[in-house]
């Protein structure tokens, strides 16, 4: 099966298939709820191929970027008003601004500023890091060397209370493969830190998602690979002092527990994390896990295995509402293996699977890397890397 994904995205998706020799399985088609195209790319100057879904500013606008597309061909930053109305906030040139943003956004409520990152471009070609203002105004950050402080950064961003910056890069670092990273404004310039490395044993290897924080500052994410058996890993880095020490919370085995975990991890009230594997499970599409501590350590539970054909599950994080149910995408499963939507329902512990849209890889849209948001009344929003009218991907919604 081709794929057809120009993306490195796509490129790195293809390689995983043909390591791994994964199979091939079509999945029924399940009833599709009110879905719309919101908007369409045209690879033009409104932007093209999104890799990632959106954050909600303080307005209700919904900001994201576009990995290609623009006046440059190398990607914008965006806004979509609540009338569906897209509004392009920066186009990137490929220079030393930075080129192909692959992640969401970080929107600071106070100001209204954006920050986020680009895969490529920059002063060394490594990707930066970036903040746009209000006004539209754009600063690189950062620009990676490629060396020991990262390279080809692939995530969000997250900001603590002392407005520090906290993201991943999928390379570079001490081993070069891969980094979590801080940057601190001190004297009007941004310092990057380096909090860990990951290196060539088991502490897993290259991340493609961020980190997040727990109550207590401790940071959580996934590698995608690495780990005792190479399918990649949960891992915790707890801070004492000026010192972090990574744990690893779970390996990865490509077994009933899922395997490649493209996708972030996300913290419920109870202190439990929720999170997805890209491949694995029993259906062969990848799984959605909780992980609940218990005592000195964490219990790894799977939620629900998928129906897919390897790394055709959930890419992004999942997004867990009020009642906690969960809702995400899934990039290349489904009846046509062009993506689906979901959610997952709880009730007397058993969770239940229900498939809100299936991609037909049309004029609705083809291979849905984002993340899922709701608006103020309850709808979903996200978007898809190609398809489309023009081919470049859509914004869509659906509705309850």
């Amino acid at each position: 099966m081709k794929l057809g994904l120009t993306s490195a995205v796509g490129r790195r998706l293809m390689a995983f298939a043909f390591v791994l020799g994964l199979p091939v399985a079509a999945t029924p088609r399940a009833q599709a709820q009110s879905f719309s195209v919101v908007h369409n790319f045209t690879g033009g100057s409104d932007g093209g191929n999104p890799l990632a879904g959106f954050t909600v500013d303080a307005a209700g606008n919904f900001v994201g970027t576009t990995s290609a597309g623009g006046t440059s061909g190398v990607g914008t930053v965006f806004k979509v008003t609540e009338k569906g109305k897209e509004i392009v906030l920066h186009t990137f040139t490929g220079g030393t601004d930075g080129a192909n943003p692959e992640a969401g956004l970080y929107v600071d409520m106070t100001t209204g500023d954006l920050f986020g990152t680009t895969n490529a471009g920059g002063a060394y070609g490594a990707g930066t890091v970036f903040e746009i203002t209000r006004y539209g105004q754009e600063t690189v950050l950062y620009s990676f060397t490629g060396k020991t402080d990262g390279a080809n950064p692939q995530a969000a961003l997250i900001m603590d209370a002392k407005g520090i910056l906290y993201g991943t890069t999928s390379a570079g670092g001490a081993s070069g493969n891969g980094t979590v990273f801080s940057l601190n404004k001190k004297a009007g310039h941004w310092i990057e830190r380096v909090l860990y490395s990951f290196g060539s044993g088991t502490d897993g290897t290259i991340p493609v998602s961020g980190v997040m924080f727990d109550a207590a500052g401790n940071l959580y994410g996934t590698t995608s690979a690495g780990g005792s058996y190479g399918y990649g890993t949960v891992f915790q880095l707890k801070r004492l002092k000026y010192k972090w020490t990574e744990s690893i919370l779970h390996y990865f085995q490509n077994a009933s527990d899922g395997a490649v975990p493209y996708g972030g991890l996300i913290l419920d009230q109870s202190g439990n994390l929720y999170g997805a594997a890209t491949d694995g499970g029993t259906g062969g599409g990848g799984t959605v896990f909780e992980l609940t501590p218990l005592n000195s350590g964490w219990t790894f539970t799977v939620l629900y295995s998928l129906p897919g054909w390897g790394i055709s599950g959930t890419y992004r994080n999942l997004l867990l509402d009020a009642s906690g149910n969960i809702y995400a995408t899934t990039h290349c499963d489904g009846a046509n293996n062009s993506g689906t939507i979901y959610e997952l329902t709880q009730s007397g512990g058993t969770w239940t699977y229900a498939s809100l849209y299936v991609f037909t890889g049309g004029s609705d849209g083809q291979y849905s890397f984002s993340n899922l948001v709701f608006d103020k009344l309850g709808n979903l929003y996200g978007t898809t890397e190609q398809g489309g009218a023009d081919g470049y991907g859509v914004i869509f919604k659906v509705k309850p």
